[in-house]
Protein backbone atom coordinates (compact mmCIF):
# COMPACT_ATOMS: atom_id res chain seq x y z
CA UNK A 1 0.00 0.00 0.00
CA UNK A 2 1.43 3.54 -1.16
CA UNK A 3 0.67 6.27 1.54
CA UNK A 4 -1.54 8.78 0.49
CA UNK A 5 0.77 11.83 2.09
CA UNK A 6 4.58 11.72 2.83
CA UNK A 7 3.86 13.35 5.91
CA UNK A 8 1.48 14.52 8.29
CA UNK A 9 1.57 17.31 11.29
CA UNK A 10 -1.53 17.46 14.01
CA UNK A 11 -1.38 20.27 15.68
CA UNK A 12 -1.45 23.69 13.71
CA UNK A 13 -0.33 26.03 16.65
CA UNK A 14 2.98 27.73 16.33
CA UNK A 15 4.91 24.38 16.96
CA UNK A 16 3.34 22.33 14.46
CA UNK A 17 3.42 25.22 11.81
CA UNK A 18 7.34 25.40 12.66
CA UNK A 19 7.84 21.42 12.39
CA UNK A 20 5.85 21.71 9.29
CA UNK A 21 7.82 24.49 7.98
CA UNK A 22 11.42 22.96 8.59
CA UNK A 23 10.02 19.40 7.17
CA UNK A 24 8.88 21.45 3.82
CA UNK A 25 12.45 22.76 3.80
CA UNK A 26 13.85 19.37 4.17
CA UNK A 27 11.90 18.38 0.90
CA UNK A 28 9.05 16.82 2.27
CA UNK A 29 5.38 16.41 1.16
CA UNK A 30 3.71 17.71 4.27
CA UNK A 31 0.11 18.01 5.12
CA UNK A 32 -0.88 19.80 8.29
CA UNK A 33 -4.27 18.72 9.76
CA UNK A 34 -5.69 21.62 12.31
CA UNK A 35 -9.00 21.21 14.58
CA UNK A 36 -9.95 24.52 14.89
CA UNK A 37 -11.09 27.19 11.93
CA UNK A 38 -7.38 29.03 12.07
CA UNK A 39 -3.81 28.26 12.96
CA UNK A 40 -2.61 28.62 16.47
CA UNK A 41 -6.11 29.47 17.94
CA UNK A 42 -4.90 27.52 21.54
CA UNK A 43 -1.94 28.58 23.25
CA UNK A 44 -0.10 29.77 20.83
CA UNK A 45 -2.24 32.71 20.37
CA UNK A 46 -3.08 33.21 24.51
CA UNK A 47 0.39 33.79 25.70
CA UNK A 48 2.59 37.09 26.83
CA UNK A 49 4.47 36.36 23.27
CA UNK A 50 7.46 37.00 24.89
CA UNK A 51 10.81 36.02 23.21
CA UNK A 52 12.73 34.59 25.93
CA UNK A 53 16.45 34.77 26.82
CA UNK A 54 16.91 31.22 28.19
CA UNK A 55 17.28 32.63 31.56
CA UNK A 56 14.99 30.19 33.77
CA UNK A 57 15.66 26.90 32.76
CA UNK A 58 18.21 23.94 34.18
CA UNK A 59 21.30 24.01 32.17
CA UNK A 60 21.58 21.03 29.59
CA UNK A 61 17.56 20.60 29.28
CA UNK A 62 15.68 21.24 26.50
CA UNK A 63 14.00 23.98 27.58
CA UNK A 64 17.16 25.80 28.12
CA UNK A 65 19.23 24.45 24.32
CA UNK A 66 15.98 25.20 22.27
CA UNK A 67 15.36 27.97 24.09
CA UNK A 68 18.85 29.81 23.84
CA UNK A 69 19.38 27.97 19.80
CA UNK A 70 15.45 29.13 19.10
CA UNK A 71 15.65 32.90 19.90
CA UNK A 72 18.08 33.12 17.40
CA UNK A 73 16.59 31.91 15.27
CA UNK A 74 13.40 33.79 15.46
CA UNK A 75 15.51 37.26 16.05
CA UNK A 76 16.63 36.51 11.89
CA UNK A 77 12.98 34.71 11.09
CA UNK A 78 11.34 37.86 12.10
CA UNK A 79 14.10 40.02 10.06
CA UNK A 80 13.96 37.86 7.10
CA UNK A 81 10.19 38.01 6.43
CA UNK A 82 8.73 41.40 7.73
CA UNK A 83 7.13 39.69 11.35
CA UNK A 84 6.84 42.54 14.39
CA UNK A 85 8.80 42.38 17.06
CA UNK A 86 10.49 44.63 19.39
CA UNK A 87 13.86 43.80 21.63
CA UNK A 88 12.81 45.38 25.22
CA UNK A 89 14.99 44.16 27.58
CA UNK A 90 14.26 42.76 30.66
CA UNK A 91 14.53 43.59 34.15
CA UNK A 92 14.40 40.59 36.37
CA UNK A 93 14.17 42.12 39.85
CA UNK A 94 14.54 40.97 43.58
CA UNK A 95 12.28 43.57 46.04
CA UNK A 96 13.68 41.75 49.26
CA UNK A 97 16.89 40.57 50.88
CA UNK A 98 15.26 36.71 50.80
CA UNK A 99 15.15 36.95 47.31
CA UNK A 100 18.74 37.78 46.24
CA UNK A 101 20.05 34.48 46.02
CA UNK A 102 17.71 33.41 43.80
CA UNK A 103 17.90 36.58 41.91
CA UNK A 104 22.02 34.87 41.87
CA UNK A 105 21.51 31.57 41.39
CA UNK A 106 19.20 32.82 38.19
CA UNK A 107 22.34 34.12 36.62
CA UNK A 108 24.36 31.48 36.65
CA UNK A 109 21.60 29.24 35.29
CA UNK A 110 22.02 32.11 32.09
CA UNK A 111 25.45 31.85 32.15
CA UNK A 112 25.50 27.43 31.72
CA UNK A 113 23.08 28.41 29.29
CA UNK A 114 24.69 30.45 27.22
CA UNK A 115 23.28 33.95 27.62
CA UNK A 116 26.42 36.23 28.59
CA UNK A 117 24.39 39.34 27.89
CA UNK A 118 23.09 39.55 31.28
CA UNK A 119 24.11 43.27 33.32
CA UNK A 120 23.97 43.02 36.79
CA UNK A 121 22.31 46.17 38.71
CA UNK A 122 21.85 48.06 42.00
CA UNK A 123 18.59 49.07 43.27
CA UNK A 124 19.58 52.72 41.74
CA UNK A 125 20.72 51.94 38.32
CA UNK A 126 17.18 49.65 38.01
CA UNK A 127 15.65 53.18 38.76
CA UNK A 128 17.75 54.67 36.57
CA UNK A 129 16.33 52.58 33.79
CA UNK A 130 12.66 52.17 35.35
CA UNK A 131 11.74 54.94 37.76
CA UNK A 132 8.35 52.93 38.56
CA UNK A 133 10.53 50.16 39.81
CA UNK A 134 10.79 49.25 42.85
CA UNK A 135 13.93 46.30 43.77
CA UNK A 136 16.83 46.23 45.92
CA UNK A 137 18.93 44.41 43.10
CA UNK A 138 18.36 43.10 39.37
CA UNK A 139 19.65 41.70 36.42
CA UNK A 140 19.08 43.17 32.87
CA UNK A 141 18.26 40.79 29.48
CA UNK A 142 18.86 42.84 26.88
CA UNK A 143 17.74 40.32 24.18
CA UNK A 144 14.49 39.64 26.01
CA UNK A 145 11.81 41.01 23.61
CA UNK A 146 8.36 40.27 22.16
CA UNK A 147 6.95 39.11 19.42
CA UNK A 148 3.45 39.55 17.08
CA UNK A 149 2.61 35.67 17.24
CA UNK A 150 -0.24 35.86 14.87
CA UNK A 151 2.16 37.23 12.01
CA UNK A 152 4.99 34.69 12.74
CA UNK A 153 2.32 32.23 12.98
CA UNK A 154 0.74 33.82 9.30
CA UNK A 155 4.18 34.09 7.63
CA UNK A 156 5.04 30.17 8.68
CA UNK A 157 1.81 29.05 7.05
CA UNK A 158 2.62 31.21 3.67
CA UNK A 159 6.17 29.47 3.77
CA UNK A 160 4.45 25.89 4.22
CA UNK A 161 2.09 26.46 1.49
CA UNK A 162 4.40 28.48 -0.96
CA UNK A 163 6.80 25.17 -0.72
CA UNK A 164 3.92 22.92 -1.74
CA UNK A 165 2.25 22.14 1.87
CA UNK A 166 -1.23 21.85 2.54
CA UNK A 167 -2.71 23.45 5.70
CA UNK A 168 -6.03 21.78 6.08
CA UNK A 169 -8.44 23.58 8.75
CA UNK A 170 -11.99 22.17 10.56
CA UNK A 171 -9.94 18.84 10.94
CA UNK A 172 -9.74 16.92 14.13
CA UNK A 173 -7.84 13.84 14.09
CA UNK A 174 -9.56 11.31 16.22
CA UNK A 175 -7.18 8.49 16.21
CA UNK A 176 -3.82 7.35 14.71
CA UNK A 177 -2.90 3.55 14.06
CA UNK A 178 0.45 2.06 12.52
CA UNK A 179 0.78 -0.86 10.70
CA UNK A 180 2.49 -2.67 8.02
CA UNK A 181 4.81 0.64 7.90
CA UNK A 182 1.87 3.26 7.15
CA UNK A 183 0.10 5.54 9.12
CA UNK A 184 -3.68 5.60 9.00
CA UNK A 185 -5.30 8.35 10.63
CA UNK A 186 -8.95 8.98 11.00
CA UNK A 187 -10.43 12.56 10.93
CA UNK A 188 -13.47 14.87 11.48
CA UNK A 189 -13.98 16.89 9.25
CA UNK A 190 -16.41 20.42 10.17
CA UNK A 191 -17.67 18.53 13.08
CA UNK A 192 -19.17 15.47 11.54
CA UNK A 193 -17.72 14.17 8.50
CA UNK A 194 -15.45 11.15 8.89
CA UNK A 195 -12.61 10.41 6.89
CA UNK A 196 -9.24 8.77 6.54
CA UNK A 197 -5.61 9.65 5.55
CA UNK A 198 -2.45 7.17 5.25
CA UNK A 199 0.47 8.53 5.27
CA UNK A 200 4.70 7.43 6.23
CA UNK A 201 5.47 9.87 8.54
CA UNK A 202 3.51 11.37 11.60
CA UNK A 203 4.07 14.12 13.71
CA UNK A 204 1.94 14.68 16.90
CA UNK A 205 1.83 18.39 18.00
CA UNK A 206 -1.42 18.67 18.54
CA UNK A 207 -0.94 20.73 22.35
CA UNK A 208 -3.77 20.27 24.98
CA UNK A 209 -5.31 17.28 23.22
CA UNK A 210 -1.66 15.44 22.66
CA UNK A 211 -1.95 12.85 25.55
CA UNK A 212 -5.34 11.83 24.35
CA UNK A 213 -4.34 11.20 20.79
CA UNK A 214 -1.28 9.14 21.44
CA UNK A 215 -3.39 7.30 23.75
CA UNK A 216 -5.27 5.79 20.73
CA UNK A 217 -2.09 4.23 19.39
CA UNK A 218 -0.70 0.86 20.06
CA UNK A 219 2.82 1.31 21.77
CA UNK A 220 5.92 -1.09 22.55
CA UNK A 221 5.31 -2.49 25.72
CA UNK A 222 6.98 -0.20 28.79
CA UNK A 223 5.98 2.88 26.85
CA UNK A 224 3.91 5.28 28.56
CA UNK A 225 1.97 8.53 27.36
CA UNK A 226 2.55 11.75 29.13
CA UNK A 227 -0.16 12.63 30.94
CA UNK A 228 -1.42 16.25 30.01
CA UNK A 229 -2.54 18.47 33.09
CA UNK A 230 -3.64 22.02 31.81
CA UNK A 231 -3.30 25.09 33.79
CA UNK A 232 -4.98 27.84 32.85
CA UNK A 233 -3.11 31.52 33.42
CA UNK A 234 -5.37 34.76 33.27
CA UNK A 235 -3.97 37.98 32.34
CA UNK A 236 -5.55 41.90 33.10
CA UNK A 237 -4.34 44.89 30.74
CA UNK A 238 -3.25 48.23 32.29
CA UNK A 239 -6.12 50.53 30.97
CA UNK A 240 -3.41 53.38 30.84
CA UNK A 241 -0.46 54.23 29.25
CA UNK A 242 2.45 51.95 30.40
CA UNK A 243 5.21 54.00 32.41
CA UNK A 244 7.61 51.08 31.46
CA UNK A 245 10.04 50.94 28.40
CA UNK A 246 11.47 47.01 29.80
CA UNK A 247 9.35 44.36 30.55
CA UNK A 248 10.18 43.49 34.31
CA UNK A 249 9.66 40.02 35.67
CA UNK A 250 9.75 39.35 39.53
CA UNK A 251 11.59 36.22 41.33
CA UNK A 252 9.71 33.17 39.99
CA UNK A 253 7.88 30.67 42.94
CA UNK A 254 8.73 26.81 42.14
CA UNK A 255 7.44 26.42 38.27
CA UNK A 256 5.43 29.68 38.19
CA UNK A 257 7.37 32.85 36.72
CA UNK A 258 5.02 35.19 38.93
CA UNK A 259 2.91 38.02 37.66
CA UNK A 260 5.27 39.79 35.44
CA UNK A 261 4.54 42.70 32.98
CA UNK A 262 4.86 42.86 29.58
CA UNK A 263 4.26 44.97 27.15
CA UNK A 264 2.85 44.33 23.62
CA UNK A 265 4.62 45.71 20.32
CA UNK A 266 2.15 48.17 20.29
CA UNK A 267 3.42 48.79 23.89
CA UNK A 268 0.36 47.94 25.89
CA UNK A 269 1.01 46.55 29.28
CA UNK A 270 -0.30 43.09 30.19
CA UNK A 271 0.48 41.67 33.79
CA UNK A 272 0.25 38.21 34.13
CA UNK A 273 -0.10 35.01 34.31
CA UNK A 274 -0.89 33.04 37.70
CA UNK A 275 -1.46 29.53 37.41
CA UNK A 276 -4.77 27.42 38.36
CA UNK A 277 -4.69 24.32 38.09
CA UNK A 278 -7.85 23.03 36.31
CA UNK A 279 -9.52 19.75 35.43
CA UNK A 280 -10.65 20.45 31.80
CA UNK A 281 -10.20 23.43 29.30
CA UNK A 282 -12.16 26.44 30.01
CA UNK A 283 -11.48 29.97 28.81
CA UNK A 284 -14.13 31.46 31.40
CA UNK A 285 -12.45 34.52 33.02
CA UNK A 286 -14.32 34.29 36.43
CA UNK A 287 -13.56 36.81 39.22
CA UNK A 288 -17.15 37.56 40.34
CA UNK A 289 -15.87 38.77 43.92
CA UNK A 290 -12.31 40.18 42.58
CA UNK A 291 -10.07 38.04 44.46
CA UNK A 292 -7.75 37.25 41.61
CA UNK A 293 -8.19 40.83 40.88
CA UNK A 294 -6.91 41.93 44.36
CA UNK A 295 -4.30 39.31 44.36
CA UNK A 296 -2.69 40.62 41.17
CA UNK A 297 -2.93 44.08 42.34
CA UNK A 298 -0.86 42.23 45.57
CA UNK A 299 1.82 41.17 43.39
CA UNK A 300 2.21 43.54 41.08
CA UNK A 301 3.01 46.16 43.85
CA UNK A 302 5.66 44.32 44.53
CA UNK A 303 7.89 45.53 42.30
CA UNK A 304 5.52 48.67 41.05
CA UNK A 305 3.83 50.16 44.23
CA UNK A 306 2.53 53.26 42.52
CA UNK A 307 0.13 50.80 40.55
CA UNK A 308 -2.97 53.32 40.62
CA UNK A 309 -6.19 51.28 42.14
CA UNK A 310 -8.45 50.68 39.05
CA UNK A 311 -5.94 50.22 36.34
CA UNK A 312 -6.49 46.75 36.27
CA UNK A 313 -9.07 44.93 33.26
CA UNK A 314 -9.75 41.60 32.56
CA UNK A 315 -7.59 40.62 29.36
CA UNK A 316 -6.46 37.30 27.71
CA UNK A 317 -6.86 33.79 29.39
CA UNK A 318 -4.35 30.66 28.24
CA UNK A 319 -3.85 27.09 29.10
CA UNK A 320 -0.55 25.21 29.08
CA UNK A 321 -0.51 21.71 28.54
CA UNK A 322 1.66 20.99 31.25
CA UNK A 323 3.46 17.18 32.08
CA UNK A 324 3.45 17.37 35.69
CA UNK A 325 1.14 18.22 38.83
CA UNK A 326 0.24 21.08 40.90
CA UNK A 327 3.43 20.80 43.49
CA UNK A 328 5.62 18.80 41.26
CA UNK A 329 9.02 20.82 39.65
CA UNK A 330 8.33 22.01 36.24
CA UNK A 331 8.98 18.91 33.47
CA UNK A 332 10.96 19.46 30.47
CA UNK A 333 9.87 19.32 26.93
CA UNK A 334 9.26 16.08 26.02
CA UNK A 335 9.70 15.21 22.42
CA UNK A 336 9.75 11.44 21.21
CA UNK A 337 10.97 9.76 18.59
CA UNK A 338 11.41 6.23 17.34
CA UNK A 339 13.88 5.56 19.91
CA UNK A 340 11.78 6.08 22.75
CA UNK A 341 8.50 4.63 21.79
CA UNK A 342 9.11 2.48 19.16
CA UNK A 343 7.40 3.41 16.63
CA UNK A 344 9.60 4.21 13.34
CA UNK A 345 9.05 8.14 11.58
CA UNK A 346 7.00 8.94 14.39
CA UNK A 347 8.00 12.01 16.83
CA UNK A 348 5.07 12.62 19.81
CA UNK A 349 5.70 16.28 21.62
CA UNK A 350 3.96 16.59 25.00
CA UNK A 351 4.46 19.78 26.86
CA UNK A 352 5.45 22.61 25.08
CA UNK A 353 4.71 25.72 27.68
CA UNK A 354 6.86 28.20 27.62
CA UNK A 355 9.43 28.82 26.21
CA UNK A 356 7.61 27.33 23.79
CA UNK A 357 6.96 30.14 21.15
CA UNK A 358 10.60 30.97 21.87
CA UNK A 359 11.98 28.12 20.32
CA UNK A 360 9.44 27.12 18.13
CA UNK A 361 12.09 27.21 15.20
CA UNK A 362 14.36 25.00 16.71
CA UNK A 363 11.71 22.44 17.76
CA UNK A 364 10.88 22.45 14.14
CA UNK A 365 14.41 21.68 13.03
CA UNK A 366 15.04 19.40 16.10
CA UNK A 367 11.72 17.33 14.62
CA UNK A 368 12.95 17.09 11.19
CA UNK A 369 16.07 16.41 11.94
CA UNK A 370 14.36 13.17 13.92
CA UNK A 371 12.27 12.38 10.98
CA UNK A 372 14.39 12.28 8.06
CA UNK A 373 17.00 9.70 8.84
CA UNK A 374 13.58 7.73 8.23
CA UNK A 375 12.86 9.32 4.87
CA UNK A 376 14.03 7.20 1.97
CA UNK A 377 16.47 8.74 -0.41
CA UNK A 378 15.40 9.49 -4.15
Amino acid sequence: MTPEVETVVVGGGVIGLAIAHALAEAGHDVVLLERHPIVGSETSSRNSEVIHAGIYYPPGSMRAQLCVAGKEMLYRFCLDNGVTHRRYGKLLVATQPAELERLEALAAYAQANGVSDLRRLAADEARALEPEVACIAAYLSPSTGVIDSHGLMLALQGHIETQGGAIVLNTAVKSVEARNGIFTLQTISNGSEAGMLTARNVVLAAGLSGSELSATMAWRDGYSVPQTFPARGHYYALTRQAPFQHLVYPMPTGAWLGVHLTLDVAGRARFGPDCEWIDRVDYAFDDPHGERLARFEQEIRRYWPGLPDGALAPDTIGIRPKIYREGEPAADFTIHGPRDHGVDRLVALYGIESPGLTSSLAIGQHVADLLCGGREQP
